[in-house]
């Protein structure tokens, strides 16, 4: 182990946050919403574990935070971590473990350091992979925080003003925001299909696409294989990446998918499954469960979760789309809005330890969004490509029929219902329903 000075034992992550001449942010660094989380994690205990889908910027993340670090997707580094895990451990504090699933037995030095250390805020680790033996399931408990990152939002971005934060309407305010000038559909379909990648960010439309192509790419041909340790059919599990797009939003069966990658030879659904699985241990698909609601009426709810890639820019990549055919086609324009508006609800919610799930039953009820806090708060949400009053009223219509069917606990803890549209003002409707344009939200 390296000397007392190089390690700092005790010495907190706010210490370390303060010390702005170690601090290792890099230039042109937007702020993303989940540092908050990042904080308060290393304030309270000895390691914070940020992972999420590659480049969508957890290294950059980390670095606000870091005093020193070690980068395991680096073969020396790799080597050093292999026979000398003491050495690669050694470093001022906040240490960053970048891409640590490299080297997964480091998980139990960085469980046992924080034992040994005095102080939070000892170790960052960041990770674009589930390790296939799954070893942090492993105890942490008292030791390592979790915090899930994904690609910037639209706020993050500077595509939204945030005027209507989701704290707020947990709160108890009212919405109200002006149109944007440059918020129009033609925007919002370049910002989706651009996506939440800071590489992407004032790239050309076709350098963007090439980099998403890119992406899923290495994502089918290299990351899977990674992750699972098993050759795989790239072209499979492109065909497969190919029908969730195709299904994006939609509710995840697996049958459904395994046969709509191909008539004369479909996947078998365990394969489907295990590739399925596969993109979720890299991140790159992210599943939207069910919500478990008591209910007034006899309606059975139907608990297949609805399937979302991290960022709808892949479904974009994966379709071979792009903003004008968009335009062209509302119905899929309409469906990778609504992945878009999940993407961007799950990162201002995350603050406030929100999950977000969605709402069907077998009468066709449903609610695209539910975001529930860990107290019993929740917020539904409908989500509208239109923002033409027709549009809004068929949504505002779903979500009372929603508040009126629950029961009356679940009502007493219902903070607001939104309707989020891809344009427009954001406002108060007489009968309580909110309304507003993405590029309103905030966290």
């Amino acid at each position: 182990m390296g000397s007392s000075d190089d390690i700092v034992p005790g010495r907190g992550a706010a210490d370390a946050i303060g010390d702005e001449p170690d601090r290792l942010t890099m230039p042109g660094y937007r702020t993303r919403v989940v540092e908050a989380e990042v904080g308060r994690a290393l304030s309270r205990v000895g390691a914070v574990l940020i992972d999420g889908a590659r480049a969508c910027g957890k290294t950059w993340t980390a670095r606000r935070f870091a005093r020193s670090e070690a980068r395991l997707d680096d073969p020396a580094t790799l080597l050093l971590a292999e026979n000398a895990p003491d050495a690669v451990l050694a470093g001022r504090v906040p240490r960053l473990l970048d891409e640590w699933q490299h080297a997964p037995a480091l998980w139990n030095r960085v469980r046992r350091e924080c034992d040994d250390r005095v102080g939070a805020g000892q170790f960052i680790l960041t990770g674009s992979a589930l390790p296939t033996d799954d070893i942090t399931r492993h105890s942490g408990m008292g030791r390592i925080g979790r915090v899930r990152m994904r690609p910037m939002s639209l706020y993050e971005a500077g595509h939204s003003s945030g005027e209507v934060s989701v704290g707020a309407l947990f709160a108890g305010e009212t919405a109200a925001a002006m149109p944007r000038a440059d918020a129009d559909l033609t925007a919002v379909a370049s910002w989706l299909c651009m996506g939440g990648w800071p590489a992407n960010l004032g790239a050309t439309g076709d350098d963007a696409a090439r980099t998403l192509g890119d992406y899923i790419n290495e994502a089918v041909r290299v990351e899977v294989f990674e992750a699972i340790g098993v050759r795989h059919q790239p072209e499979a599990l492109m065909r497969l990446m190919r029908s969730i797009a195709r299904s994006v939003a939609g509710e995840a069966k697996i049958t459904r998918l395994a046969a709509d990658t191909g008539r004369e030879a479909p996947m078998t659904r365990g394969t489907a499954s295990a590739y399925l699985d596969a993109l979720q241990r890299i991140f790159v698909v992210e599943p939207q469960p069910a919500w478990s609601v008591e209910l007034r009426s006899r309606a059975t709810l139907r608990n297949a979760p609805k399937l979302h890639f991290v960022d709808p820019s892949l479904a974009v990549s994966a379709l071979g789309a792009s903003p004008r055919r968009l335009l062209g086609d509302p119905a899929t324009f309409g469906l990778l809005f609504e992945s878009l508006v999940v993407r961007d609800l799950r990162v201002y919610s995350g603050a406030q330890r929100c999950e977000v799930y969605h709402y069907r039953d077998n009468v066709g009820l449903e609610a695209d969004a539910v975001i529930e806090r860990p107290d019993g708060a929740w917020v539904a949400v409908e989500v509208k490509l239109s923002a033409s009053q027709r549009a809004v009223d068929a949504a505002a219509r779903s979500l009372l029929r929603l508040r009126d069917k629950v029961a009356p606990r679940r009502v007493k803890d219902l903070a607001a219902l939104l309707v989020v549209t891809s344009v427009g003002a954001a406002y108060r409707r007489s009968d309580g329903v909110q309304v507003a344009p993405i590029s309103a939200l905030g966290p």
